[in-house]
């Protein structure tokens, strides 16, 4: 990867949340706010972003192709272009956006970067704390300039505290999940925001998170972070997630051993 590249991307993310999409939080008009499906909204500010975010990534990288939320929720087509050969960025221009919507937070920006369908690099900024998370593959995670490393010891299922996102999940793995949830230590219905939820991890404020919808806007930047930190990524049956998979769950986890330790107590 070129040396300036990461250094050019975080800048133009943080370019464009500060001028984009700052801005308009807490200042939308219900006219700026719609809804692309029950319960999951789009505002003015997704929108600009996307494009501003579009813009400059093809503009570093000539020749390279933007798989975005909003695109694809205007041309469903676009979505296959995540495993095409050459490069692809990966656009979430609002991650959380009901939370930004109803002037909550954690809301995000995130971007990945993929080549020849393998994930190469990933950014997350947060917008409100201005905290910057960064992945290339290889070359280790960092916030806000320093390396970080998840933690490497598992205290065993009751001693973790982690999210599970149990708003898509199937009825029958739901029940049977909810069943069991005693076992594990603290276990918060999450805060509707991948681009808070995977940073989480890799600062241990939690061990792990679990989620069953996996579209790649969400999860490419986040478990390429998570990973690189030296944490776990893997769908629900123990496979490798790829960006291209989209019908899996996934349980992420700071260590192996607690992916096993939640594995275990959760799904097993």
């Amino acid at each position: 990867m070129r040396d300036d590249l990461i250094d050019e991307v975080t800048a133009l993310v943080r370019e464009v949340a500060q001028t984009i999409v700052l801005p308009r939080w807490r200042n939308l008009s219900g006219a700026e706010i719609h809804q692309k499906s029950p319960g999951d909204l789009v505002t003015i500010a997704d929108q600009e972003s996307e494009r501003a975010l579009a813009a400059g990534l093809t503009a570093l990288l000539p020749g390279s192709q933007v798989v975005g939320e909003e695109a694809v929720a205007a041309d469903p087509g676009v979505l296959g272009r995540v495993g095409d050969a050459g490069a692809v960025w990966i656009v979430d221009p609002v991650d959380g956006t009901n939370n930004f919507a109803a002037g909550k937070t954690p809301f995000a920006v995130m971007v990945a970067l993929l080549r020849d369908g393998e994930t190469a690099a990933g950014w997350i900024l947060d917008v409100v704390a201005d905290r910057m998370t960064v992945a290339e593959a290889g070359s280790g995670a960092f916030i806000d300039g320093l390396r970080v490393k998840t933690r490497t010891d598992d205290p065993g299922a009751a001693g973790l505290t982690g999210s599970l996102s149990r708003t898509y999940f199937p009825d029958g793995l739901r029940e049977r999940i909810e069943a069991r949830i005693g076992a594990v230590g603290a276990v918060t219905g999450g805060r509707h925001c991948a681009g808070y939820e995977y940073p989480a991890i890799v600062s241990d404020e939690q061990q792990f998170a679990t989620f069953w919808r996996i579209l790649p806007w969400d999860h490419v930047p986040g478990s390429l972070i998570v990973q690189e930190a030296g944490g776990t990524v893997r769908h629900l049956d123990g496979s490798a997630y790829r960006p291209t998979d989209a019908d899996l769950g996934l349980l992420v986890a700071a260590n192996e051993d607690i992916w096993r330790s939640v594995h275990t107590a959760l799904y097993a």
